[in-house]
Formats: C-alpha cells, sequence, structure tokens
C-alpha cells in the first residue's frame, strides 16, 4: 500500500529532455512539487550544473540556492530541486544575468539570456476563467497562478502578459487565427508558427492547423498552443532557430556551411 507520494526517481525514469547520462549514478532529483509537472519542468539543480555550468555537483548547486542567489519569477527559491518550467524567469543577482525557460525545436529548455526589461514580465496561458466566493471573478493559468478580477473578455486559451513584481495582468492576447504561437507539447514541442484555423471536435481534442516561416504546414492538439502575441508583436524573444523545425538533411548542410 502506497503511503504518501514517492520521494525518489531513478535516472533512467528521468525527462529525457534534462538530458542526463546513464553513467553517472542511479537515481535523478526529483522535482518538487510545483507549479510545474515533474515531465514538464526543469529543477534549479540541473540548470545551474548541467546547463549554466555554474556547480559540479548537486551539493555545490544547493550552497548557491542555499545563500539566497536564484530567484525565479521575482521570488527567491531556496529548494535545489524546485521546479522551474516554461516561460519563467529566472535571475541571478550576482552575475547579472536574466534567463527565460523555453523550448528549442528538439523540445528542451534552452539556456536563453534575456534582457533585465524583459525579464519584468511573463506570458502565461489561461487554464480556467471561472467566479468564486462571494461571486469574486478569477482566471487560473499554466504556472498555477490565480488572479482575481481580471478583464472579463479574457476566455481560456487566451495569453495574458503578467508584471512579475506585482501580479497583475498588464495586458492580454487572443487566441484566434492569425496569432503567433510555439507549440508546448507533443510532437511539434517547440516549433513557432502562426495559427491558421481551428477544427472544432465536440467530445474529442479540438484541433488547431498551425504554418511556420517557411510556409509548413502542421497540426496538433489545442492544449499544446500556447500564444506568444500578434505578427508584429515581441514581446518574447526566441532561441537560436527561432522555433524553425529543420530537417537532418537542412541540419547537415547549415553545419558544413559553417565550417
Amino acid at each position: 500500500m502506497a503511503r504518501g507520494f514517492k520521494k525518489h526517481l531513478k535516472r533512467l525514469n528521468a525527462p529525457k529532455h534534462w538530458m542526463l547520462d546513464k553513467l553517472t549514478g542511479v537515481y535523478a532529483p526529483r522535482p518538487t512539487p510545483g507549479p510545474h509537472k515533474l515531465r514538464e519542468c526543469l529543477p534549479l539543480c540541473i540548470f545551474l550544473r548541467n546547463r549554466l555550468h555554474y556547480a559540479l555537483t548537486f551539493q555545490e548547486s544547493k550552497k548557491i540556492v542555499m545563500q539566497r542567489l536564484v530567484k525565479v519569477d521575482g521570488k527567491v527559491r531556496t529548494d535545489p530541486t524546485f521546479p522551474a518550467g516554461f516561460m519563467d524567469v529566472i535571475t541571478l543577482e550576482k552575475t547579472n544575468e536574466n534567463f527565460r525557460l523555453i523550448y528549442d525545436v528538439k523540445g528542451r529548455f534552452s539556456v536563453h539570456r534575456i534582457t533585465a526589461a524583459e525579464a519584468a514580465y511573463k506570458l502565461c496561458k489561461v487554464k480556467k476563467v471561472g467566479t468564486g466566493r462571494k461571486g469574486v471573478p478569477f482566471l487560473v493559468t499554466h504556472d498555477a497562478r490565480t488572479i482575481r478580477y481580471p478583464d472579463p473578455d479574457i476566455k481560456v486559451n487566451d495569453s495574458v502578459m503578467v508584471d512579475i513584481e506585482s501580479g497583475k495582468i498588464k495586458q492580454f492576447i487572443r487566441f484566434e487565427p492569425g496569432q503567433i504561437c510555439m507549440i508546448t507539447g507533443g510532437h511539434n514541442l517547440g516549433r513557432v508558427g502562426t495559427v491558421m484555423h481551428r477544427d472544432r471536435h465536440p467530445g474529442s481534442f479540438d484541433i488547431v492547423h498551425v504554418k511556420d516561416k517557411t510556409g509548413q504546414t502542421f497540426a496538433t492538439r489545442l492544449a499544446n498552443v500556447f500564444i506568444l502575441g500578434r505578427p508584429h508583436d515581441d514581446f518574447i524573444s526566441l532561441p537560436k532557430g527561432a522555433g524553425i523545425k529543420l530537417t537532418i538533411a537542412e541540419e547537415r548542410d547549415r553545419r558544413m556551411a559553417a565550417k
């Protein structure tokens, strides 16, 4: 009989996008329950050790966070296994660096440095809109924020720009054809394109058709689509590759040309 939540994670069972090798140990850091799901997050210790190489071991990364040097979305986090996820802003004030966790086209979180101005806000997808006790309207975002008294025009699947310091909504972006979106799940994870149209399937999954800059079209479930803005907006800077997926032959040609 199970008693409580699991406290361990075998290394072979860890998410592949963490890119942990098989032979360094038996276990991997299990993320603490938090705002992002276990298989869709990146623990702070892996970000500091395996991505930034500011630590050599788990113990060193633990010493860094315990000195209160790491902020996630403006809050100091001292838990080395805190689950940072898509669109989170990680701030290291001692090195004067800001990072946004955002996918590359291979479905991995890239080390994407951003300016201090861009680190002042984040985009959040609206997962739920409702009315609470005493008739207070609220919405819930993809990173488990509950925001009260939102604009009544905001609907599920829209994106909201949240000011990190105050937690208030600065503006919102509708989910509609013509908007720029990023895919946050499925086979096309990390691709960026323009929403073409949405196929409604009552009782099943709505399908969204997306077209990228190269003219390639693909389809994915509605739940995987994250609106980034209108075509002329540049709220979120994109990592290297700009969300355009290349074939293996195109990748090879680009590497050969760079030599």
